[in-house]
């Protein structure tokens, strides 16, 4: 199995046609990676934000002990980033 991020203009240039997108948030899909850590939650978003992601919800620890963010790629595709160890 293979996951492939690729940008929609690339995308669209490969294969010589144009697409419609919703506009603002993208909420049809979420991309949720585990990091090790909380540190890692709160290293990771920044690194996200500095990457030219859009922050959607700051690092905030849950009431069901997972740590986890939210942030926008881009084209408005929904990641989280999270971990439920300290």
């Amino acid at each position: 199995m293979r996951i492939i991020l690729f940008p929609r203009e690339g995308f669209e240039q490969m294969v010589s046609r144009q697409f419609h997108y919703p506009e603002g948030l993208n909420g049809t899909m979420e991309l949720a990676f585990d990091v090790p850590t909380f540190a890692d939650v709160d290293k990771e978003y920044q690194n996200a934000l500095h990457c030219g992601a859009k922050s959607v919800m700051p690092p905030t620890t849950e009431p069901w002990g997972q740590r986890t963010c939210y942030v926008a790629d881009p084209d408005g595709n929904l990641i989280e980033i999270g971990s439920f160890h300290e």
